[in-house]
């Protein structure tokens, strides 16, 4: 049995105003930090066999300070477990990219559109699902390891193995700095918990 703990990154500071996606540069502020160190104090004395990030640098601070605060080794970086390729809508705030009638048509039809020149939703989906199964079978499916990803990326993974349609990604929230338990073993996946708050 492998029990996953899939993190969303804490809080940057344009988070909810600007489609960051793959733009570099894109950190943690002191709020952020702060939040991450918050859910390494939440996962301390977890008993983690492998801490996993994101290559954004977002990403890759949340999962450091929660390795600072839980006396983990320092994450390894799986580019698999990336945010979005959003292509040509990377950078754009949230309240311009309303008035694209292709962004509509992604929010509403993630099961058949793609991002302008980048990924859509089924591959961002098979290739996480596909990492993780690395994982697990690394760690030899039993143990438990926390990933640090994106909200979108996490939701893919979640709607995976619950078998629910892409196009249903928005019933699900994913905060920053939340917590969603997956639990994989012989009979199949089931949800432990989902978005739990840091606080």
């Amino acid at each position: 049995m492998t029990t996953f703990l899939l993190l969303r990154h804490a809080a940057h500071d344009t988070v909810g105003e600007v489609l960051s996606g793959r733009l570099p540069g894109v950190r943690l502020g002191p709020a952020g930090q702060a939040q991450a160190r918050r859910l390494g104090e939440r996962l301390r004395g977890m008993a983690i066999a492998g801490l996993y990030s994101s290559p954004r640098e977002r990403a890759v601070e949340t999962a450091e300070a929660i390795a600072l605060v839980c006396g983990l080794a320092g994450p390894r970086v799986v580019p698999a477990l990336d945010e979005i390729d959003f292509g040509a809508w990377s950078g754009r705030r949230f309240a311009e990219l309303d008035a694209d009638a292709g962004w509509r048509l992604w929010n509403e039809r993630r099961s058949l559109a793609r991002t302008p020149n980048g990924e859509a939703m089924v591959d961002v989906q098979a290739r996480a699902v596909a990492a993780l199964a690395t994982l697990a079978a690394e760690h030899g499916e039993a143990g438990t390891l926390a990933v640090v990803s994106h909200a979108d990326v996490i939701k893919a993974v979640v709607m995976y193995h619950l078998g629910l349609r892409l196009d249903d990604w928005w019933r699900l929230e994913i905060a920053p700095a939340s917590l969603t338990r997956l639990v994989i073993d012989a009979q199949g996946a089931r949800l432990a918990g989902l978005n739990e708050p840091v606080d």
